[in-house]
Parts: structure tokens; C-alpha cells; sequence
């Protein structure tokens, strides 16, 4: 058989459906505000896979180059953003699970969550969509690391939306990606 391989799917409707509709879970109205936290890449990685000689190093890279990683997770949160009717103001893109001294991709989720509480923010929810099932690392670093200097920062709660795993909306994206790329493919 034929092997066809997709190489993305951060801005297909049915995913950002799917965490949209994770999202619909929480009462979005009794946070302060709602983070977007992506796993970290160093920016010499993401400066590497740049084929375009734009990533890092003009002002708006993310919509000049498309197959960039920190590219593809803005066209995420702008799009689960857009289904939930979240203005800019009510949330931020951060990154997380950064390792070493060499530069990563910014800002930092632990660094802007300080920030927040500083300026009064109470309440965050915080959704991790680089991930489409929970991942033990972002449960530890989101829902007790950071959770625990938000609050002891002057937050009173941060509450982490559960990633799609098993459930029905995030099946029947998984089914819709593969039916569309596969169209795509044997066309």
C-alpha cells in the first residue's frame, strides 16, 4: 500500500472544533484570562528549519512562513481563539518545558503567569493544544508547578483544560484530517 504522510494539521478546522469545543467546558467567563502554552523549541531550532530566512528575524515571521513550529501553534490558538469568541486582550501564547541555558522560543508560561497575578489577573485557564492527548510532564509543569507560583504570586486559581484524549469531538477530527489529506493525496 501507499504510504502518505500529512504534514500538519494545527489550523484544520475540525482540531481547532475539537479543542473549541474542550474549551466550552469551563465557564470562559469566570477567568481573567486564558493562556495558549505550547511545549518550548530553542530558537536555534526553529532558525535551522527555516527555509524562508524570515523565522526570529522580522517583525510578524509567524504569517510569512506557515510550516514554522511557533507559525503553526499561533494559527492554533488564533483559531480555537476565534471559535470561542476570545478577544486579544483575553489571552496570551506562551511556552513551556524549556531545558538549558540557550535561548527558546518566548514568552515563558511561568514568567507571564507571574506577570499576570502581579497585575491583578485572579483567575487563568490554561489550554496546552501542542498536545492532542494529556502528557504527564505538562500535567506536572502546568497543574502543579505553575499553578502553585500563580497562586503563591496572588492568583486564586489556574485550572488546566483536559486535552482531547478519547474523547468523540477529537475522533471525529482525527477522521475528518485523515479523510481530507487523503482526498488531497490521491487526487
Amino acid at each position: 500500500p501507499k504510504l502518505h504522510f500529512i504534514s500538519g494539521f494545527s489550523d484544520h478546522p475540525a482540531l481547532l472544533e475539537a479543542f473549541a469545543e474542550k474549551g466550552k467546558e469551563y465557564a470562559l467567563e469566570d477567568y481573567d484570562h486564558i493562556l495558549f502554552s505550547y511545549h518550548g523549541l530553542p530558537k536555534r531550532q526553529i532558525r535551522k528549519g527555516d527555509l524562508t530566512g524570515t523565522c526570529l528575524k522580522v517583525p510578524d515571521c509567524c504569517r510569512k512562513n506557515r510550516r514554522c513550529y511557533a507559525a503553526q501553534c499561533l494559527m492554533t490558538t488564533e483559531g480555537i481563539a476565534r471559535r470561542l469568541s476570545l478577544t486579544a486582550k483575553r489571552w496570551t501564547q506562551t511556552y513551556q518545558s524549556r531545558l538549558g541555558k540557550e535561548p527558546w522560543l518566548r514568552p515563558y508560561t511561568g514568567e507571564v503567569l507571574q506577570a499576570l497575578a502581579k497585575r491583578g489577573i485572579k483567575k487563568v485557564l490554561v489550554f496546552c493544544p501542542a498536545f492532542v492527548c494529556d502528557c504527564l510532564e505538562t500535567l506536572e509543569e502546568i497543574s502543579s508547578q505553575y499553578k502553585n507560583e500563580f497562586l503563591s504570586a496572588g492568583g486564586e486559581s489556574l485550572d488546566l483544560v483536559e486535552g482531547l484524549n478519547d474523547s468523540a469531538p477529537w475522533i471525529e477530527a482525527l477522521e475528518r484530517i485523515v479523510r481530507d489529506e487523503t482526498s488531497r493525496a490521491y487526487v
